[in-house]
Parts: C-alpha cells; structure tokens; sequence
C-alpha cells in the first residue's frame, strides 16, 4: 500500500471511474479469497486475502483523495484536508503490521503441524487474482499521468507477481503433495506485507510530525536561494509537508536595505526557485535588511537586543 493523492483537473473524473472499479473488484476478490482459503485450508490465500485489502485500502485513499483535495480551505482548516488521508494511511498501515504479524505466527504454527491443503482450489482462485490485478494495472497505466499514480500501477504490478507466486504453490503442492509449500509462501507475502506498512507508517509519520520531507536538503534549499541576486543570507528556514505530496517553506531572508518595491523582485525569484526547482508552492519569506540573531526561534535585531541590554542596565543604575 502507498500513500496516494489523487489527480484534480480534466482527468479526474476518468481516473475516479477507473479507482471505483478497481475497488469493487478488489474487495470482491478479497472476499473470495478469504473465502476459499477457509475452504481450501490454505494459509497462503488467506495471506493473499490480507494482501488485498491492503491494496483495497491504497485505492480507497486514492479516491478519497480527489475529494478531500477538491475541498476548498477554510476558516477551520487553513491547510485544507490534504493529511486526513495521510492520517487514514496510518492507521491503516499499522492494522496491516499486526496482520502481517498473525500471518507470520500462523505460518511457523504450520510448519511444524503441516494442515493438507486443497491446491487445485488455490491455483484457482489465484489465477482469478492475476487477471484481475493485471487488469487494473493496465488501467491504471492509462491513467497514470502523474507519480502517485505511476506508483499505484508498480504496487498493483507487483501484486500480480504475488498471486502467480501461489500458482506456482499450488502447482508445487499437487505434484509433490509437500504442504509445507503453503506457510512459506504465506511467510514471504506476510514479508511483503510488513515491509510496505513500514514504509508507509515512516512515511505517514514524517509527515504527522511535520519533518522535512523526503528527497528535500535544507542545506541544497539554502544554497539555492542564497545563490539568488540581492539574497546576503537565508536563516530560520523550516521545510514541511501539508500532506503526501504537497511541501510548505517557511524563511527569513536578509537583503540590502532598499525599498519595498525593488525587493518584489528578489522574492518573485525566491519563489521561482522554489516551485521550479523543488515543487514547493506554499512559502512564507520575511525579509530582513539588518544582521539577526535567533532566540528561541524568533529572529530579534542584534542592534535592539544590544540596546534593550544597555537600557536595562541603565534602569538599574537609577
């Protein structure tokens, strides 16, 4: 499962379209599943099943995310609502470790109390499972005109490898009757599953704690805007993502002491850098044309911390 935001514009309602089906048939499949591995006895399309809904779940956010994203900010939510599927993901992600961990359990359990499984049933239910993951994959292919999507396609495209992995199970357990077959390969896609919900639950969390987003150097932001005609210094820069694929920038800049009007220049192309270079389209930049000191976070003139020094003296002397 990955953390996706939905595209908005023209496309939008063709990429719901494909989301929506796709999650119909996901959870059709899930259910199947489950219910075949009851029957069959075969812990790896149980594990199959919890897969799935891990997949379920990453569509699921996908689609919330057009309409969450499509919601205008308010008075309430400045930010608009950009991390309530980023808080979902979460949540979502770490329900998914403790199945992955029951999987894992389950599996050893059998390993060494072998259960006969029924390995025509799982071939299957699993051959279902790879037409109906390529199928989406496909589609989401075509759909696929920005990262978070592309990344949705690798994560259905990997799914599919998945389920032919319990073909080639379910061929391994027929001709050579060994049911260990089954809790191995529940162990690898239990494997799969915990590293993914890892992976998002860093992810969700960074995000949640307002880190510095991934694949973003303060030091290469700095250089880069101090790099900028008529920028002396950048300090008390703060980098943050609003959601999964969305960053605010938050600085203090100092420049020459000149007029208001000849420092629109030097923001316009703080700003260019900025959204060209790193995608960053929310800043907040206070220019500052004195030398600062940092207290606490708050940027004071070393001149009126100097002076209000001295006149505290004077006080005292009186």
């Amino acid at each position: 499962m990955h953390v996706h935001a939905a595209p908005t514009g023209p496309s939008a309602k063709r990429t719901q379209s494909v989301l929506r089906f796709s999650l119909v048939a996901t959870l059709a499949y899930v259910v199947v599943t489950f219910v075949a591995g009851l029957r069959a006895h075969s812990l790896a399309l149980l594990s199959e099943a919890g897969h799935n809904v891990s997949d379920f779940l990453a569509l699921l956010l996908s689609l919330a995310a057009v309409y969450f994203q499509n919601r205008p900010a308010d008075s309430a939510r400045t930010f608009g609502y950009q991390r309530a599927g980023v808080l979902a993901a979460f949540l979502n992600a770490a329900a998914l470790i403790v199945i992955s961990l029951w999987i894992a359990v389950e599996a050893i359990h059998r390993l060494s109390q072998p259960v006969a499984v029924h390995p025509k049933m799982m071939m299957y239910v699993a051959a279902a499972g790879v037409l109906m993951n390529g199928v989406i994959a496909a589609m989401l292919w075509g759909v696929a005109r920005d990262v978070n999507l592309r990344s949705a396609f690798l994560h259905m495209a990997g799914d599919t490898l998945s389920t032919a992995a319990v073909i080639a199970g379910g061929i391994g357990i027929l001709y050579t009757g060994q049911n260990w077959i089954d809790p191995v390969l529940s162990l690898i896609i239990a494997a799969l599953i915990l590293w993914t919900s890892l992976e998002i639950v860093r992810e969700t969390l960074n995000i949640l704690l307002e880190g510095t987003p991934r694949g973003i150097s303060l030091g290469e932001i700095r250089a880069a805007m101090q790099a900028v005609e008529g920028v002396i210094n950048v300090h008390d820069l703060h980098v943050w993502s609003l959601g999964s694929h969305s960053s605010a920038l938050a600085c203090h800049v100092t420049i020459a002491d000149i007029p208001p009007s000849a420092s629109a220049c030097i923001l316009a192309n703080l700003n260019h850098v900025l959204q060209d270079h790193y995608h960053i389209r929310h800043t907040t930049i206070q220019f500052e044309h004195i030398g600062c000191g940092e207290l606490e976070g708050c940027v004071v003139p070393m001149e009126e911390m100097a002076s209000g020094h001295a006149h505290s003296h004077h006080g005292h002397a009186h």
